[in-house]
């Protein structure tokens, strides 16, 4: 599996999780800024719809379980970045149709 693949594959498992107060999954809500593979290392850039989110604390969690899931990575890393901040324009429009935005 080539890089594309493997960032693909990463992508594609993160559209399974959802913000429990949020019927869209984190993916096409626009809270992954940036993911990056180094040998057999993971790390992703990702934010949240707000700093007072009450899954603060489970959904990158969530994230860092589900790519360890896949079982390629010795080392996932999930960073929570505020810097851009989140905003609606952030959403796909599959986000943008689901939520009537």
């Amino acid at each position: 599996m080539d890089h594309s693949q493997k960032i693909e594959e990463i992508k594609d498992k993160l559209k399974t999780i959802f913000d429990p107060e949020i019927p869209v999954d984190i993916y096409e809500l626009g809270l992954i800024y940036d993911v990056r593979l180094k040998d057999k290392n993971c790390e992703i850039d990702m934010t949240l719809t707000s700093p007072n989110c009450p899954e603060a604390q489970s959904i990158p969690n969530n994230v860092r379980k589900a790519v360890e899931s896949l079982g390629h990575y010795d080392e996932v890393v999930v960073k929570i970045v505020w810097d851009p901040p989140w905003d609606k324009s952030k959403m796909s429009e599959v986000a943008k149709l689901a939520l009537n935005v």
